[in-house]
């Protein structure tokens, strides 16, 4: 079995390969950076060559900016919106039996403060939740066509090779550096919000499950337990055993999106999946990888 996967660079990409590769898919990692074989996304021809070469069993978009923010709103355009057109069309002509999965995302939904499920109405808060949400209605329309297309409505998840502008990464590193005498201090905002911490092997491991079954097409992909920013600084400077309020310094400069941002994952829970790493193993496995390299 074949698999191809857009955005092979990031953390998912890397947890999903190796899952791919345990079982027994081979894996063709694709990436506008250096990580694997060059491939624009936004190229339709670009596209088009890679899955009339490949025919693969399974097709992964995860390509994406991150940001949420507005000077970024074209590269998601490109990557998110007209990056799943591509993708569709591409497998519509070429590779009709491909099993495609679409990234979205908990931030295209409306967000009260409560428990995000399938069902949830879309918001579109921001650019980034734009993008994912046309690119969840062209994943609807193409199903409705007879293609094979999955969506996966991921949370907040962790690891080693998270983003290093991610606030979890900012205050492992700072940690580590605090522990080291490197720093003594870490700026961050609101330290109140809450979100999920899973790890992304986990969440990697549920689009794997996701993509392996039949009747279930659309799914968030979570913890369902939430958990402040300062929470996650309690736990990390217990494990430099370092007291936080000596170092945290508070920067109101710092907006976060939401409040609170949490799945209700009953539905893919329900086919066999359940994030299984806490919040703790999850801050020792990244302070023990950042003090090691």
């Amino acid at each position: 079995m074949k698999a191809i996967i857009f955005g092979a660079g990031g953390q998912d990409g890397i947890f999903l390969k190796k899952i791919f590769h345990q079982n027994n898919v081979d894996v063709t990692s694709l990436s506008r950076s250096v990580n694997g074989v060059i491939a624009d996304i936004s190229n339709f021809t670009n596209v088009c060559s890679i899955i009339k070469s490949e025919k693969p069993d399974f097709i992964i978009h995860l390509a994406a900016n991150s940001s949420v923010t507005h000077e970024v709103i074209f590269d998601n355009h490109l990557a998110i919106s007209t990056g799943t057109l591509n993708i569709l069309e591409a497998a519509k002509e070429y590779s009709p039996l491909s099993k495609i999965f679409i990234t979205g995302s908990g931030v295209q939904f409306k967000n009260d403060g409560g428990k995000i499920t399938e069902n949830t109405d879309f918001h579109g808060s921001s650019p980034y939740a734009l993008a994912r949400i046309h690119s969840t209605y062209a994943a609807r329309y193409y199903r409705d066509i007879g293609l094979k297309v999955y969506i996966g409505y991921l949370f907040g998840h962790e690891s080693p090779f998270r983003n290093t502008n991610s606030i979890s990464q900012k205050i492992i590193q700072g940690a580590v550096n605090i522990k080291r005498g490197l720093q003594n201090e870490i700026e961050i905002g609101d330290m109140s919000v809450i979100k999920e911490w899973g790890y992304a092997e986990d969440i990697a491991s549920g689009i794997y499950t996701l993509l392996n079954q039949e009747d279930l097409h659309e799914a968030v992909i979570g913890t369902g337990y939430g958990y402040s920013i300062k929470d996650w600084v309690n736990i990390c400077f217990k494990l430099i055993n370092r007291h936080w309020e000596d170092h945290i310094v508070a920067n109101n400069q710092f907006k976060d999106q939401y409040k609170s941002l949490i799945s209700d994952p009953k539905k893919i829970n329900s086919i066999g999946w359940k994030a299984s790493t806490s919040i703790e193993t999850l801050a020792e496995i990244m302070m023990d990888f950042c003090e090691k390299n």
